[in-house]
């Protein structure tokens, strides 16, 4: 019975390489100066830190063109709220998500259902297994969450026939 599998993953090495590429260009732009912008990441999130708040906005709008220069999905990020930070400064952290919730979970095989198309859903840890008999079927499924413009990133692996 042919199926596929729904997940949601961040390429860390893309996240690596825009990150980079961001550090170096707050190093070299001349409006940064005397600024002491950093972009760091963590082990699960990315941490952004400048003098003030409309640096960082600078510096977020720098960052967010490179991950999407590399085909980062921005719907990948989470959180963003700025705080105040020692020395007068401004910092904000973006988590990164990966893995499809629970509750996304049930929500995309709710979806899938209503579409009465003759496939199976299932939720399988944070990834989500489609099958059914046709492959037209799941092409028909795919289309679907295509369109839906899901608010995390989605992408179809596994698909077997």
């Amino acid at each position: 019975m042919p199926s596929f599998d729904v997940v949601s993953e961040v390429d860390m090495q893309e996240v690596r390489n825009a990150i980079d590429q961001a550090s170096r260009e707050i190093l070299t732009r001349y409006d940064f100066r005397g600024t002491d912008s950093t972009v760091k990441l963590t082990e699960d999130e990315i941490v952004l830190e400048s003098a003030s708040e409309p640096r960082l906005d600078a510096v977020i709008d720098v960052l967010k063109t490179k991950l999407v220069k590399r085909n980062v999905s921005l719907k990948s990020l989470d959180g963003g709220a700025k705080k105040p930070a020692a020395g007068g400064r401004v910092r904000t952290s973006y988590k990164l998500v990966s893995g499809i919730p629970q509750d996304a979970a049930k929500e995309l095989t709710k979806g899938i259902r209503d579409q009465k198309l003759k496939v199976q859903a299932q939720i399988q840890g944070e990834q989500l297994r489609i099958s059914g008999k046709k492959r037209d079927d799941l092409q028909d499924v795919i289309a679907y969450l295509k369109a839906l413009d899901f608010r995390l990133p989605l992408q179809y692996t596994n698909f077997r026939d």
